[in-house]
């Protein structure tokens, strides 16, 4: 039996919806980080900050069982029951009373949306494999790229109106409305004959496979330094741009400009990668990341530049730090997953569990770290994309010297 395919428009606006419930959960509350420091933290403002990175190592955890889960019972279901989950944990976080409660609750949130984060992975590569899968990932992205320009103003919109408890029943609507899509119009993409059953052995056989491919640990690794800057960068984004530049109120707005700026570079990807081949890509993306922070890190360290040169400075900065992740996040994990296609699920799920939770346990600290300046987080970010190139770069050297 054929598996079924949507046109791919539609499949691609699918698939980009679904991720995004990733993106709107993060980038919608950014506004919100200061209203929630004030009434539930007020004395450590910082870890408001939190917010994000529980979410994100909740969805850390939640992708190391979604992958398997999905290669055992099929896609659809793994992705509907991780949207129930994501509402489960909206709701509490909706009326939760203290800062620990709220960050249990953005935990649950993160759990539940694994599904929709591995599961529309493990699809592309059901239906697509090689340059295409990958042309098609970052098609899937651009779209997807697109939530994070729209949700700070949507979430300063609802806010403004309502406070910042107003956006859990707006993740409840935008979730329920991706899950009705997916179920309504997509069929199943993996056939039964491929299905591998959820058991210790067939785990422990798929784990190993996964883990001693030499390409998908320096992926693993590669990711995790990218996925902590990235991390650390959405963390501390709204406080640099409110306590070091003043422009709280149109912080939504310059947020958005880097979020179209980041969305170039996917389209770019879409079309460089058909030509130029994605290890090549990464490592052009990554040298340029390092070399883009540490002239920055020196300049704001210098102490030289104020007012609005050193706001061009960070947003320019900024924005080219989103920009290269459309050049790197994408390719490495089809490269990833390229000689993995009949462990697809396992090998996103380890893949994306992995590097989340070892990105966001980079990023705490980065955050964490914040002093009234940008210099923390760009100073992390130059040594996280230069350790991100090295790894690619020695990975390419060992396989030409075979």
């Amino acid at each position: 039996m054929s598996r079924p395919r949507l046109p791919t428009v539609e499949f691609v606006a699918m698939m980009a919806m679904l991720f995004s419930m990733v993106a709107f959960s993060i980038d919608s509350m950014l506004p919100g980080l200061p209203g929630i420091a004030a009434d539930l933290s007020p004395q450590a403002p910082n870890h408001a900050q939190l917010v994000v990175t529980a979410f994100m190592f909740g969805m850390g955890l939640g992708t190391f069982v979604t992958g398997p889960l999905s290669d055992a019972y099929g896609r659809r279901i793994v992705v509907s029951v991780g949207i129930a989950i994501f509402i489960i944990g909206a709701l509490l976080a909706w009326h939760a009373p203290t800062l620990k409660l709220l960050l249990a609750a953005r935990f649950l949130q993160g759990l539940g949306v694994a599904g929709p984060r591995i599961a529309p992975l493990a699809m592309i590569r059901d239906l697509y494999e090689g340059r295409r899968m990958a042309q098609l990932t970052s098609f899937v992205t651009m779209v997807f790229m697109i939530v994070p320009a729209v949700a700070p103003s949507l979430g300063a919109l609802i806010i403004t109106h309502w406070g910042w408890r107003a956006i859990f029943p707006a993740f409840v609507v935008f979730s329920l409305l991706a899950g009705a899509w997916l179920n309504i119009r997509q069929g199943e993409t993996l056939r039964p004959q491929d299905r591998r059953p959820f058991r210790p052995a067939q785990l422990r056989a798929g784990f190993l496979e996964v883990v001693t491919n030499p390409m998908v640990l320096i992926a693993i690794l590669a990711l995790s330094l990218e996925f902590g800057a990235l991390v650390g960068l959405l963390s501390s984004t709204q406080q640099i741009y409110s306590n070091v530049f003043g422009r709280a109120k149109s912080f939504p707005l310059w947020f958005a400009g880097s979020a179209l700026i980041a969305a170039f570079g996917t389209m770019l990807n879409a079309w460089a990668v058909m030509r130029m081949g994605m290890r090549r890509l990464v490592l052009l993306a990554f040298a340029a990341q390092f070399l883009l922070s540490v002239i920055c890190a020196l300049i704001f360290a210098s102490t030289s530049l104020a007012g609005a040169g050193a706001f061009a400075l960070w947003f320019a900065w900024s924005s080219s730090m989103l920009f290269f992740v459309g050049l790197i996040m994408g390719n490495l994990n089809a490269l990833a997953l390229q000689p993995l296609g009949h462990v697809a699920g396992m090998a996103a799920s380890l893949i994306s569990a992995v590097s989340t939770v070892l990105g966001v346990m980079l990023a705490v600290p980065v955050g964490l770290a914040f002093n009234g300046t940008p210099l923390p987080l760009v100073a992390a970010s130059a040594l996280f994309a230069g350790g991100g190139w090295l790894l690619i770069f020695l990975r390419l050297q060992t396989s030409a010297t075979r």
